[in-house]
């Protein structure tokens, strides 16, 4: 039978159950007010028609409550808009749970890009040798951040993952329950969380499916590719940053990183000891039954040890696995022993870590801090630094951070940030000490832009009583200057002593992170992709040429203005110039619940970013190494772009546009997130103080989305206009890498709806910039069209359209809504009378709220 068209699975199994879910949905009645539900429809429709009419939020919203309610008071619209709000943010929950439960019938399990197909071409071709020597070093790294990207608290995604089985199993009678339940549970974070919080979400994720979703991975490979040859490669490890990502963030404190380290340890220790019990009801054989036992009671006994009580190794573990192993195949016929197998793959994967907790921090706190710890010291008499260090030039400066070692004490020092950035390095002693060296191996500095930069991090770490540190140094190359000169920097580092010998004693692999988020948000769209391109291929020269295995590590986001998009095509279009032993990259807000939040969602994500390390080089495609035109064009498009993208940010009214028109303040009074939404702690609004999230947030609650596209329109134009289209066109026949780039180009304009917003256009103040950005999404969408030859955007992934289209439907009065408080907000604003507080407290209450349900509703994304 033939498997039916992706589009058609969608329609079925997707559209067809939230159509008749949701109209169980909204009959349920959740409070006193129980017509909430009927006239959501009537509002949805009365939205759809009003912006097909040029009409603007203010002018729908009144016409909704002329034609449904007879001269309603202030109070009851705002209940009632406030009551769309929580259905509509419910109705995405909905949404994400149908799409949860029904990913394996929608995306085919077995096909392109996952390991059966990955096998059976490597098979059909001959190339078997080469994926198994390949298989042998290339790993995957995602690595979980608690960066704010989604808004669910814990007891919203627990419905989810309910509905999704309730769903799976057409269980009626439990859906309705669990949408009762749904309308009834706050979604609202009174609170901010804690980092310590925001590891506990994640860790559920880590508990619940990705244990059993890379051990399945694992094990395909070791028994279908592998076989009777043991595989030692992890193949797949997993990263963490919450309770360890010091970055902006004051309060992460060493005792978090230490509490998450041991959250970590507890959890994966919990997760063997549940796999063993099973095993011991099985394994009741003579010789083994005591093996089984003794080490079920370990385990369970560790559970509830605080960290440097533990009275059982990672080792100790392995070792009594692989004796039960080797007694079960030598004196009982080898019964169980592929559940056996299945248990010594997962503690090769998790030890005793789970996920490695990488610290971070920013360069510029660094070298305040190395500053403080100079001053100090000289005046403690502690015979560390030169007398003269900070009147020494860089050069010197670096020569001297070459020499340092010792055993400093943090708690000597004043300067509180001081002590803290000692106590992290300690925290990651302790760490590797209780949960091995895969524990946490990791210091990542933010905003890195020289060789000084590497080297404070790095005679810091070695003062702390580290003189052959067990950990990597990891600079975080963000800003475009930054990339350009990344591989001057790191040269510089492998030709100095003391770091190229530190380098040799981890392996000569270095560890290099990228930033895509900042990146797009300083050059645009083009140029971050491409600087960031070019940037490794420069370091991949580099790093050749001095014997080092570099690995890159991408800090992408979600949607494509954060480096997101279609992640692993991104991979597989790299080409040979660029080093690619191992897929790194961070894993954020809803991308973590749409891409990995369920065992199979999980699992195929997995197995995508497994294939596109395969494909990029054990079925290696010549045509993706760029030529000298096609980088010409690819080099000049990108130019052309930073320049318009430089120029719009310049505009004087950048940033009073996003700071009035925009919910860029609101970010903050949201709760999701435990770390500051801007990095400076003046009133004022600097660019270089915006986080990623908020800025792309911001553009994307105006549906607007100017990050994941502006520049791209005027730089076709440009080789329109010259007569030179035909180099566009080469370059995207040419290279998967383009292609990509403008397929998650096409996703932020297909979420772009400017009939929202339209009514800024006659704004004395904002019109005329307004203008400027519709002018090129128009201008970007034509020549898209144009290059592609399609007759609409996103033509060749029908199903991912209409997953946003339904969204972008759902949504649509809730950003209706937003948009009413914002105008009424700027006309209290605007009054010269007395404001009532009250009043605008409710509004921007409202445009909080709103909030919620559209940055959800942009989870697929990725």
């Amino acid at each position: 039978m033939l498997r039916k068209p992706k589009i058609d699975r969608f329609n079925e199994s997707v559209l067809s159950r939230y159509q008749i879910y949701n109209s169980i949905f909204i009959t349920l009645p959740f409070d006193e007010i129980s017509n909430t539900g009927v006239l959501l429809p009537l509002f949805s429709e009365i939205c759809e028609k009003g912006y097909e009419e040029n009409k603007n939020p203010t002018e729908i919203v009144g016409n909704f409550f002329k034609k449904y309610y007879e001269k309603p008071t202030d109070t009851e619209k705002f209940d009632l808009l406030f009551r769309f709000i929580q259905y509509i943010e419910r109705q995405v929950v909905l949404f994400d749970a149908i799409e949860d439960a029904t990913f394996p019938v929608v995306n085919n399990m077995d096909g392109r890009g996952t390991l059966r197909n990955i096998k059976e071409e490597a098979e059909a071709k001959n190339k078997m040798p080469e994926l198994k020597a390949y298989l042998e070093h290339f790993k995957v790294r995602p690595v979980l951040t608690a960066h704010p990207t989604q808004f669910y608290p814990g007891s919203v995604l627990g419905i989810i993952t309910d509905l999704a089985t309730a769903i799976r199993d057409n269980n009626l009678n439990l859906i309705k329950k669990l949408l009762a339940q749904l309308g009834k549970t706050p979604f609202f974070k009174k609170e901010k969380p804690t980092p310590f919080d925001e590891a506990v979400s994640l860790i559920w994720y880590l508990e619940n499916v990705f244990y059993q979703s890379a051990s399945q991975i694992f094990d395909y490979i070791q028994d279908n590719i592998f076989g009777e040859e043991e595989l030692n490669n992890q193949v797949l490890n997993l990263g963490f940053w919450p309770g360890g990502d010091r970055d902006g963030n004051p309060f992460v404190t060493t005792e978090i990183t230490l509490k998450v380290a041991d959250r970590l340890r507890s959890t994966i220790l919990k997760n063997y000891y549940r796999d063993v019990r099973r095993l011991r009801r099985r394994i009741t054989f003579k010789f083994v039954d005591k093996l089984i036992t003794d080490l079920e009671s370990k385990l369970y006994e560790n559970i509830f040890l605080q960290s440097g009580r533990t009275t059982i190794t990672a080792e100790e573990t392995m070792s009594t696995l692989l004796e039960i192993r080797e007694i079960l195949e030598t004196k009982h016929q080898s019964l169980f022993v592929d559940e056996i197998n299945d248990l010594i793959n997962k503690m090769k994967l998790f030890g005793f870590h789970f996920a490695t907790l990488d610290i971070r921090q920013d360069s510029r706190v660094h070298h305040n801090v190395l500053s403080n710890i100079v001053e100090e010291s000289l005046e403690m008499g502690l015979d560390i630094f030169p007398k003269n260090y900070n009147k020494l030039s860089e050069e010197k400066q670096i020569n001297a951070l070459s020499k340092i070692v010792g055993k400093v004490n943090p708690s000597l020092f004043k300067h509180e940030m001081s002590r803290n950035t000692l106590e992290s390095i300690y925290a990651m002693k302790t760490i590797q000490r209780n949960n091995g060296e895969m524990g946490s191996n990791r210091y990542i500095i933010s905003n890195n832009g020289s060789v000084l930069n590497v080297m404070e991090a790095f005679a810091m770490i070695r003062m702390c009583d580290w003189e052959q540190p067990t950990t990597d140094v990891v600079p975080l190359f963000e800003t475009v200057e930054d990339l350009e000169d990344a591989h001057n920097v790191m040269e510089t580092l492998y030709k100095n002593k003391a770091y190229a010998e530190h380098l040799k004693r981890r392996g000569n692999k270095q560890t290099i992170m990228l930033g895509f988020s900042d990146g797009t948000k300083d050059g645009g769209y083009l140029m971050a992709n491409w600087g960031i391109y070019r940037a490794k291929e420069a370091l991949s020269a580099i790093s050749r040429k001095y014997g080092i295995k570099v690995v890159f590590f991408d800090g992408r986001g979600g949607p494509p203005a954060r480096g997101g998009g279609k992640t692993h095509q991104f991979y597989a279009s790299l080409g040979p110039t660029i080093e690619n032993e191992e897929v790194q990259l961070t894993i954020q807000g809803q991308t973590i619940s749409s891409n990995f939040g369920t065992p199979e969602s999980c699992q195929y994500n997995l197995e995508q970013l497994l294939s596109s390390g395969i494909a990029n080089n054990v079925f290696a495609n010549e045509k993706d190494r760029l030529g000298k035109e096609d980088r010409d064009t690819m080099d000049r498009l990108a130019k052309i772009s930073y320049k318009a993208y430089v120029d719009f940010k310049n505009h004087p009214k950048f940033l009073p546009y996003l700071e009035r028109m925009s919910t860029l303040k609101y970010y903050a009074k949201t709760n999701i997130g435990s770390r500051p939404s801007k990095r400076g702690g003046g009133d004022k609004l600097v660019f270089s103080d915006l986080r990623a999230i908020p800025f792309v947030g911001s553009w994307s609650q105006l549906k607007q989305n100017v990050p994941g596209f502006y520049g791209v329109g005027v730089a076709i134009q440009e080789f329109v206009d010259n007569n030179e289209f035909d180099k566009v066109q080469s370059l995207y026949q040419n290279s998967t890498f383009f292609r990509t780039l403008l397929e998650n180009s096409m996703m932020s304009l297909t979420k772009s709806f400017f009939k929202l917003t339209a009514y800024m256009q006659d704004d004395k103040e904002f019109g005329a910039f307004w203008k400027i950005i519709h002018e090129e999404y128009e201008r970007s969408k034509a020549m898209l069209l144009k290059l592609t030859g399609y007759s609409e955007l996103m033509e060749d992934t029908r199903s991912m359209k209409a997953s946003i289209q339904v969204r972008e439907k759902i949504v649509l009065p809730l950003l209706t809504i937003q948009q009413f408080a914002l105008r009424q907000i700027q006309e209290l604003n605007a009054s010269k009378k007395e404001v009532d507080p009250e009043l605008m407290e409710t509004y921007e209450r409202m445009v909080t709220r709103s909030l919620f349900g559209n940055i959800n509703a942009a989870r697929n994304s990725a």
